[in-house]
């Protein structure tokens, strides 16, 4: 007899690439359906392939619950909006950055219990020359991290391997010029990375700012610009908690649109992923997703 009341319906798609993805997509199917959602797999793939997955499955699902991390949420987030469906996260990346700014639990039982309780929240996104980022986009130092940071590193270092591929970057960073025009002010900066951050955490469980938050309406900017790249070993604790506006070297904003210049067009890299260039222009998208998360 068929139950009267069926569940939510949920598209689950899994990063087989991702950290746990591999093991955990079974484990995360059986979970769902113990939840009472009606289950959907559907393939992953690249990230074309899963945002076709998500648009052709628009019209009969519920909802999208995405296996992997940030750089899987990323991918997935111009279709999620496109589709206006709520996101369910089930944390199988290397950092999980946006997990932990939502603060939903890192374990599959523990995730799958914030999808099935049915909290959607509004959540911002911030917008790069049209390329979407739920953490962070920045420009310099994390630029050459990201190249670092291969999947091979990722595997076999896990979280370890963003200190790796930092120390490895730090000792090739060199200071650029910056152009910022915002709030109808030109700045000129000499920076080594300037970050432009929508959530609360990027790379590894560094902070944005202290009092960031995902659903505030802004995007806050640091750049740092120490002449010595020692005094970034000696100040990486207030990074990790968003106090580094208190560093001399560190200079700070907080904005809904801005522009960023250099004197050459340089990569962009959109939570871990380089898919832009300067110039760049930035704005807030508020409340442009719902996500299954706590409430804040």
């Amino acid at each position: 007899m068929k139950d009267a009341n069926p569940g939510p319906r949920a598209l689950l798609l899994v990063n087989a690439k991702s950290r746990s993805g591999a093991d955990a997509a079974e484990d995360a199917e059986t979970a769902l359906r113990e939840a009472g959602l009606q289950v959907t797999r559907g393939e992953c793939g690249d990230g074309e392939k899963l945002r076709e997955a998500i648009r052709a499955a628009a019209s009969t699902v519920d909802m999208v619950v995405l296996g992997g991390g940030d750089g899987t949420m990323n991918a997935a987030a111009p279709a999620l909006r496109e589709a206006g469906l709520p996101l369910g996260i089930l944390p199988l990346g290397t950092a999980n950055d946006l997990a932990r700014t939502l603060a939903i639990p890192l374990d599959i039982p523990g995730a799958v219990g914030v999808i099935a309780a049915g909290q959607a929240r509004p959540v911002d996104l911030g917008e790069v020359n049209g390329q979407l980022f739920f953490n962070v986009a920045s420009i310099g130092l994390s630029v050459a991290v990201a190249r670092e940071l291969s999947g091979a590193v990722k595997q076999r270092w896990g979280r370890l391997g963003y200190a790796i591929a930092t120390a490895r970057a730090v000792w090739r960073a060199r200071p650029f010029a910056v152009e910022l025009r915002c709030g109808g002010e030109r700045r000129i900066l000499r920076s080594l990375q300037v970050a432009v951050g929508n959530g609360r955490h990027y790379g590894g469980g560094m902070t944005v700012k202290q009092d960031a938050a995902i659903d505030d309406g802004r995007l806050d900017l640091y750049s740092i610009e120490a002449r010595r790249l020692w005094k970034l070993a000696l100040v990486y604790p207030l990074f990790r908690t968003g106090r580094h506006r208190l560093l001399a070297d560190v200079r700070t904003a907080s904005f809904t649109e801005a522009e960023i210049r250099t004197r050459r067009p340089m990569p962009v890299n959109t939570d871990g992923e380089v898919t832009t260039e300067t110039p760049a222009r930035f704005r807030v998208l508020r409340g442009a997703l719902r996500v299954f998360a706590p409430e804040a």
